[in-house]
């Protein structure tokens, strides 16, 4: 039965392109699978988002505000009492316990903005504001982009390797970069 008032459609075709993503693929990712997997028509996909990539900011901005990528996350563990490096290694290992789903699901939305121009923004949109939480406890941009890049790299090496990063071997190397 089709739903002639169905306020939560555009919610849940952002849901379901997320879901596409995290089980198949960004390469999977298309308005015929977002429509299938959302259970709505195919031009309710096309209706609230024109392009591919228009679906794919509203995925990643979603993202971005899940507990493990969200700025106010960073912001409380930060500028908590803890040192600075515990602290980053911590919201590591947090985001890691999920088995890398919802991880590898953010790195890929990230990373995508690599080849997407429309997703640029929105990553570096979230880098920025990451950035503008670090700089108060490095006490300089410079080094705030330098932990941020060293925070990527190694849940990249993880993603990638399959290894689970070790509390011990995070913290040392975010020591030596925060100093």
């Amino acid at each position: 039965m089709a739903r002639r008032y169905d306020p939560d459609r555009r919610q849940r075709i952002i849901d379901a392109a997320i879901r596409v993503v995290a089980e198949r693929g960004i390469e999977a990712l298309s308005h015929r699978t977002v429509a299938a997997e959302a259970d709505v028509p195919l031009g309710s996909t096309t209706y609230h988002f024109a392009t591919l990539d228009d679906l794919l900011v509203a995925a990643l901005r979603q993202v971005c505000t899940e507990p493990g990528m969200a700025v106010p996350t960073w912001r409380r563990a930060v500028e908590g009492p803890a040192p600075l490096a515990d602290a980053i290694a911590d919201l590591l290992l947090d985001a890691a316990r999920d088995d890398h789903g919802e991880v590898r699901l953010a790195y890929e939305l990230y990373l995508a903005a690599l080849r997407r121009e429309a997703l640029r923004p929105v990553a570096a949109e979230w880098l920025e504001a990451v950035v503008a939480v670090l700089v108060p406890r490095t006490g300089d941009e410079a080094s705030a982009r330098t932990l941020l890049a060293l925070a990527d790299g190694l849940m990249l090496q993880a993603l990638l390797s399959g290894r689970r990063l070790d509390r011990a071997e995070v913290r040392e190397a975010l020591a030596r970069v925060a100093g």
